[in-house]
């Protein structure tokens, strides 16, 4: 039975190794060790309440990853609280895909971001997700996929 649970720093160094496979998987390129700047950005963020994520566990075992970050620019006409969700880290373990979690994820970070006051969310999304967040609402905007409130 899956379960969902939010991140805590418990979980931490799992949750980076797995944001590297799925940088492997989306074909990025490593020239440099990734992991200490990974724990640096989550650290700082889930203390100060602007990055959270959402995980899918199997028993003890986390078998999917969310991450919303929160990000203020100037009010513009589309999003006049200027608050941006800034989705990412969206993972879901090979062997447990097409079961509905990347779906649970979605929508448990995306309430996150409309109760931070965010009036969009944006994610560059991966040839995989994007019907997933077609699926959900999401509509494409230049670069990005976004789902607006």
């Amino acid at each position: 039975m899956i379960t969902y649970k939010k991140l805590t720093e418990n979980e931490l160094d799992t949750f980076i190794s797995m944001r590297i496979s799925q940088l492997r998987e989306e074909g990025a390129t490593e020239d440099i060790d990734l992991v200490p700047a990974l724990q640096d950005y989550y650290k700082k963020h889930m203390g100060d309440g602007t990055f959270v994520s959402w995980l899918a566990m199997d028993g003890d075992e986390i078998v999917g990853t969310s991450g919303m970050s929160f990000v203020e620019r100037p009010p513009y006409f589309s999003c006049p609280s200027g608050r941006i969700g800034i989705l990412s880290s969206m993972y879901t373990d090979p062997g447990h895909r097409r079961m509905g979690i990347a779906r649970e994820l979605l929508s448990r970070v995306v309430e996150e971001a409309r109760v931070y006051g965010c009036g969009l969310v944006q994610i560059t999304a991966s040839d995989m997700g994007v019907l997933l967040y077609t699926d959900f609402g999401f509509k494409k905007n230049g670069n990005y996929m976004q789902y607006k409130f």
